[in-house]
């Protein structure tokens, strides 16, 4: 069994055979011991390192699909995953260092959900195999502690969170401090044994990472008592230096680099939450942190140490009782002069980058990807200074400023580079606040004026044809699109037209830069080079303007449709051989949803047919990244053109999209259960015909089984029930009941409930197509006798004042008002729950929702901080609303149901006012007989 797996493993990682013997693989994860199997393997010396290593993957990337479901439950037997905890660590340690990542990665993913109430022992474990004189196992396990512990760092304070950190500090805390002081021996003994000091410094450069980890919500409190000696060893490393660490190449950082930038990052964070204890500490790092950025050099090798060098001292300078000391103008020439100029400055590794990755250029110049660069560490660290002593720094910045502008005008050709670092320091201190993705710079300066240095010196840079080194064509863009808020509409309608020109310039960066600006001025008031697919992709600013373009001229894209079609189909044809830029083809695919939304009602057909065969490419090709993206494309084509049959080639997409491996993928089924819902009302008829409603229900049961996926599961079931006669489901109604009722007695969620209410109101309010309380009653009934009169009460008219959106509110109001109208078991059976059901839709009437749990509530998402390209991302060009199925009823509600019982009243020889008199209090009978009259 062992050498048949092997086999398969071996085949994996020849190019040849692995599709194939990948599929065989998934085939044999579904036998029982499977994981143990590969660890097996993995832990076997006598394999080859190959076969190991393909077996450590194999096994992390089983972990992580298949360790635990949707729910947090176990999917793999019990024993086994006793076996894996038992075993994993030590293995881990055994095994050589590429293995030991893949089984690290393996550790983390079940940490995710197991550490620490059930995995209680894993620290215990961890602490057990550290060795004070092996970093190469120390190594190990700390690449585990710290792949666990740095979830940490982003999390909001909770008991939950805290009881973990102190669960983890008891057991590691005074071991990891041990360890600290064993290390600093070793490498004292080791200084001139090379391949010793680099496992050493590896060990460190976790261990500072570590640091961080332990200390990133409070002091530990080992820390504190040892804070002197900690300080001395941070202190020592910070400034250490040791030939045998130094890297031959000038653009490639070292060990001896990232660890002296992370024992920075350890200080800012001591700086900002800890100065009490930490701050007689701090003058030592402030001396030996101006000591490195005078003296260190420009090679990029370096940028990571300098940049966090500065945010420390910008975290410092914020202090009120350090920042005095920066106050006086010489100190800030000298600040300016030695430390800011030398880090702003052009240097020649950013123009080779213009050059040669103009991507990565603009990346880190706009996205913030710059986090780690000299540039923006200075500018924090000036802006910093400026918001303390604003009119000195202003001053001081002002002169240097000038000095440049100076030195460019005697010679622009090969003075550019004064003038760039003249435009960055202006526009450094010119900016208050933070700038927002949306509006840019909202807060500026009042001592220097943001218009007059655009017009004096940027304005001809950005007019001229020629003579303009594109990188300050570069900066009066940039100077545009950062202050975009701040110059006025008609500045604007002046500057447009220019920068619409430079869309067509022939160098990538300026072009970017001005449809980036263009994007975000249309935003405010609301052509690719080369067919390799790789290069199409780059360019995500260029398509996110294309969308912006789409979404402001709405249906003036009509007239250019036919250009505009043929475009996107070759683009998407192009990618689609090798995706391989998330947010671009996201924008790609928002700009895609712009143009259908407005021009598909124009010629609904035509889109349908033309777009068809690019987007079923995509679906056979099985481009995993795209598939979510072309079902919900192919929901808006069809919404919109609601009133026509299918077309034959989507009757033909129904099989394959109801297959059970198209829904394994979680990211799939929000596009799929929208595209299903298009489908059905467009070619029900068909449907019914090949015998497919069974399968469409099978999707249901399986979604409706765990809490993930439950609400995909009613949108779905709401369709079907809107979509097809009665007759064709009535054989179906028990099940469909069965199903649901099970779970909100085995597994009951918030939202379940209220999907569940919806449901009920959706489908008694459909008297239209012969539904009722009463047919509804009958179905419970037949599930378990006398379960409605459970049921009713303490589920549906209990939650039905949860329901919070207006649509759902306006549906129960309707189904309520039927049920008093017309259901003769709530007239001569189920006496009570008449009136239960007038006091239940009185309140819907009068009062405000009650708050839902917090699991029932949605939130908005930013295009800036979303991430691409995992699962499911919803395209917002093509959101649907919600359609309300009952447009007759008028705006005023309370009119309608005064009317419908009022009528209902008279059909029945008046007994609603009778049921009225005898079952309602006399405040519901005054407010009930006020719609009325």
């Amino acid at each position: 069994m062992a050498e048949a797996l092997g086999a398969l493993l071996e085949a994996s990682l020849d190019p040849r055979r692995n599709k194939e013997a990948e599929n065989a693989l998934r085939q044999e994860e579904q036998k029982p011991g499977f994981s143990i199997q590969l660890l097996h393997i993995t832990a076997s010396d006598s394999s080859p390192n190959n076969i190991r290593l393909a077996s450590a993957l194999c096994f992390k990337n089983f972990i992580k699909r298949n360790w635990v479901n949707e729910d947090g439950e176990y999917k793999l037997p019990p024993d086994e995953v006793v076996t894996i905890k038992r075993e994993l660590i030590s293995l881990m340690i055994s095994v050589p260092p590429a293995i030991r990542t893949q089984l690290g990665e393996a550790v983390s993913a079940i940490a995710d959900s197991d550490f620490w109430e059930r995995w209680d022992t894993l620290v215990d474990d961890l602490v057990s195999k550290l060795d004070p004189s092996n970093p190469s196992v120390n190594v190990g396990v700390l690449q585990v502690a710290h792949s666990i512990f740095k979830r940490w760092r982003p999390l909001f304070q909770s008991n939950e969170l805290y009881t973990e950190i102190n669960h983890v500090l008891n057991k590691f805390g005074n071991p990891y401090l041990a360890l600290f002081e064993g290390l600093d021996n070793y490498l004292e003994q080791n200084k001139n044994n090379k391949e010793n000091l680099i496992q050493g410094f590896t060990q460190l450069n976790l261990m500072v990472k570590l640091f961080y980890d332990l200390s990133c919500h409070d002091l530990p409190p080992m820390f504190e008592e040892h804070i002197s000696s900690l300080a001395s060893i941070l202190h020592k490393y910070l400034t250490y230096d040791n030939q045998l660490l130094h890297t031959s190449d000038d653009t490639e950082a070292g060990l001896l680099e990232y660890v002296r930038a992370g024992i920075f990052e350890d200080l800012t964070l001591y700086v900002k939450k800890f100065m009490d204890a930490f701050g007689p500490l701090v003058g030592q790092f402030i001396q030996s942190s101006w000591g490195l950025l005078t003296t260190i050099g420009q090679e990029t090798k370096y940028d990571i140490l300098v940049s966090r060098a500065l945010t420390f001292l910008t975290s410092v300078a914020a202090l009120p009782e350090h920042a005095a000391a920066f106050q006086a103008d010489e100190t800030l020439s000298q600040i300016i002069e030695k430390v800011i100029l030398p880090n702003v400055s052009l240097r020649e590794s950013d123009e080779e980058l213009f050059e040669d990755e103009p991507i990565e250029f603009i990346r880190r110049d706009l996205e913030g990807s710059d986090s780690e660069t000299r540039r923006r560490a200075a500018t924090d660290f000036l802006r910093c200074l400026a918001e303390k002593f604003e009119e000195s720094v202003t001053k001081v910045v002002l002169k240097y400023s000038e000095h440049y502008l100076a030195e460019y005008s005697k010679d622009p050709a090969s003075s550019w580079k004064s003038k760039d670092t003249a435009i960055y320091l202006f526009s450094a201190v010119a900016a208050k606040g933070v700038a927002t993705a949306a509006h840019g710079v909202t807060a500026t300066n009042n001592l220097v004026s943001i218009t007059d240095f655009f017009q004096q010196h940027l304005a001809a840079d950005l007019i001229a044809d020629d003579g303009v080194h594109p990188i300050l064509k570069v900066d009066a863009i940039k100077y545009l699109y950062t202050f975009r808020s701040i110059i006025t509409k008609e500045q604007w309608q002046q500057v447009l037209p220019v920068l619409v020109k430079h869309l067509a310039s022939s160098n990538y960066v300026v072009y970017t830069y001005a449809a980036i600006a263009v994007e975000r001025a249309l935003f405010l008031s609301d052509a690719q080079q080369g067919p390799r697919p790789e290069k199409v992709q780059e360019n995500e600013f260029l398509m996110r303007c294309v969308m912006r373009v789409l979404v402001v001229i709405r249906d003036g894209v009509v007239p250019f449709s036919d250009l505009a079609l043929q475009r996107f189909i070759t683009i998407t044809q192009i990618i689609s051989a090798n995706p391989s830029n998330p947010r671009f083809y996201y924008f790609f695919f928002e700009a895609l949803g712009a143009f259908i939304r407005y021009s598909a009602p124009a010629e609904p057909g035509k889109l349908e047919q033309a777009l068809y065969s690019p987007f079923a490419a995509i679906l056979q090709g099985d481009v995993q990244e795209f598939m979510p993206y072309v079902f919900q494309l192919f929901a808006a084509l069809l919404e919109a053109n609601p009133s026509s049959t299918l077309p034959p080639y989507f009757q033909e997409l129904i099989g394959p999209i109801l297959m059970p491996v198209m829904w394994e993928s979680r990211g799939n089924i929000p596009a799929l259960v929208r595209l299903l819902s298009s489908i059905i009302p467009r070619g029900s008829q068909f449907i019914l015909e090949n015998n497919q409603i069974e399968p469409i229900l099978g999707i249901f049961q399986k979604l409706v089984s765990t809490k993930a996926n439950e609400g995909y599961a009613f949108d779905l079931l709401e369709t079907v029930v809107a979509s097809f006669p009665p007759a064709a489901l009535e054989q179906y109604f028990v099940s469909i009941m069965q199903i649901i009722l099970h779970r909100l007695q085995n597994s009951k969620t918030e939202n379940l409930s209220l999907r569940f209410v919806r449901f009920y109101h959706f489908v008694t309010a459909h008297d239209d197509k012969g539904y009722s309380p009463d047919f509804i009653m009958q179905v419970t009934e037949k599930v378990q006798t006398g379960l409605f009169t459970q049921v009713y009460p303490h589920v549906i008219l209990q939650e039905t004042q949860k329901l919070a959106r207006p649509l759902d509110r306006k549906t129960a109001v309707l189904s309520l008002t039927k049920t008093l109208a017309n259901s003769d078991a709530f007239a001569t059976r189920f006496i009570k729950g008449w009136a239960s059901t007038c006091n239940t839709l009185l309140k819907v009437l009068e009062l405000p929702p009650a708050v839902a749990h917090k699991d029932d509530l949605m939130t908005e998402v930013d295009i800036e901080d979303m991430s691409f390209g995992v699962g499911f991302t919803a395209l917002s060009t093509i959101k649907t609303g919600d359609k309300d199925p009952w447009p007759e009823t008028g705006a005023d509600l309370k009119k309608w149901v005064g009317a419908y019982l009022k009528e209902a009243d008279k059909t029945h020889n008046g007994r609603i006012s009778q049921f009225a008199g005898e079952r309602l209090d006399d405040q519901a009978k005054a407010v009930l007989g006020s719609y009325i009259s």
